[in-house]
């Protein structure tokens, strides 16, 4: 599947059951990353993603398919204050962020990660944001290298622990 056929918007609120869903499936399918009985409270954030749009500055996007189908998602902050890392992301300024990007494992390596990604970085620009932050884990090596190929860069002054998992920084200057 071509993803320019893919349509990425706002998630409906009837739609974040749904999101959260996929999200637990795709997170607790990745293979080093902690399982929903380590981290709960991770896993119950990712079921009820929609909750999270609830916060000022904050959407949650997804990536539809010719058929309407979800097929990814992601959360965009527009003010990383509200972006809920640990570490010192939050106080970032003049910058945007996103987490949470999951693609329905069927869908992957079509592009759609990418597509939610540039269109999180569309947003940032639009708003005359200075940077594009963002967090990955060693779990997520996919990503991970389709972000540097995008242009974004480590950045060690972001990195944090979720417990026992090291969580590792990025930014995309714009």
């Amino acid at each position: 599947m071509n993803p320019q056929e893919y349509t990425v918007r706002n998630a409906k609120p009837s739609e974040f059951e749904e999101i959260g869903k996929l999200m637990v499936r795709v997170y607790s399918q990745l293979e080093g990353f902690p399982k929903a009985t380590e981290q709960p409270d991770y896993y119950k954030m990712l079921a009820n993603i929609g909750e999270l749009t609830k916060k000022p500055a904050t959407e949650l996007l997804v990536a539809i398919s010719p058929e309407g189908k979800i097929k990814g998602g992601v959360i965009y902050f527009s003010d990383m204050a509200y972006y809920g890392s640990g570490g010192s992301a939050t106080q970032e300024k003049n910058a945007s962020g996103f987490r949470l990007l999951a693609v329905e494992t069927s869908t992957r390596g079509q592009g759609v990660g990418k597509l939610l990604t540039n269109q999180c970085i569309r947003k940032a620009k639009t708003l005359r944001q200075n940077q594009v932050v963002i967090h990955t884990t060693k779990a997520m090596q996919t990503a991970w290298k389709m972000y540097e190929k995008i242009g974004f860069k480590r950045s060690e002054d972001l990195d944090f622990m979720q417990g026992e998992l090291p969580v590792f920084g990025f930014r995309l200057l714009l």
